[in-house]
C-alpha cells in the first residue's frame, strides 16, 4: 500500500496545488468523503464546502463552489468551479458568492414553475454556500 498519492486541484483560472497527498477531504454533492492511497475508483460532483489536503507540507484548505473529483488509486484530481485557499478568501468574496446563488434561486423559482426539483437544486446551492460561510467564518448577512 502506497503512503502517498498525487493530488492535483485545478480551477479554470489555474493549477492551485499538486503535492503527494495522504489523504483529501471532499466535499461530495452525495455526501462528505476522504479519499487515501488505494481508494477505489470514482468519480463524483462537489457541493460548495471546504477541501482539505493532508501532505507532509500540513494541512491546505480550499474553498470550492462546485466541480468534479475523479479518484483513482494512486490520483486525486479536483476540478473546482471556483477554487480559493480558505485563508484568501474575503468577506466580499463570501458575499459574492452567497449574492449569485440567491440570485440562481429567484431565477429557478421565476423560470422552473412547473419543475420544483430545479429549483430545489438551487435552493440546496444556497444552503451549501451559507453553511460553508459558517465553517470559514463569514456571515451571509
Amino acid at each position: 500500500m502506497a503512503d502517498t498519492v498525487q493530488f492535483d486541484l485545478v480551477s479554470p483560472e489555474r493549477l492551485l496545488t499538486s503535492v503527494q497527498a495522504t489523504q483529501v477531504e471532499i466535499p461530495g454533492s452525495e455526501g462528505d468523503m476522504t479519499a487515501m492511497p488505494d481508494h477505489a475508483p470514482l468519480i463524483t460532483t462537489l457541493r460548495p464546502g471546504v477541501l482539505k489536503v493532508f501532505s507532509a507540507e500540513g494541512e491546505a484548505d480550499y474553498v470550492v463552489t462546485g466541480g468534479f473529483a475523479e479518484i483513482s488509486a494512486d490520483s486525486i484530481s479536483v476540478l473546482a468551479e471556483q477554487a480559493i485557499p480558505r485563508g484568501d478568501v474575503t468577506a466580499e468574496q463570501f458575499k459574492k458568492l452567497v449574492d449569485d446563488a440567491t440570485d440562481a434561486l429567484a431565477q429557478a423559482q421565476e423560470t422552473y414553475v412547473n419543475h420544483p426539483g430545479m429549483v430545489d437544486d438551487a435552493a440546496k446551492l444556497l444552503a451549501d454556500m451559507v453553511a460553508m460561510g459558517d465553517v470559514i467564518g463569514h456571515s451571509a448577512n
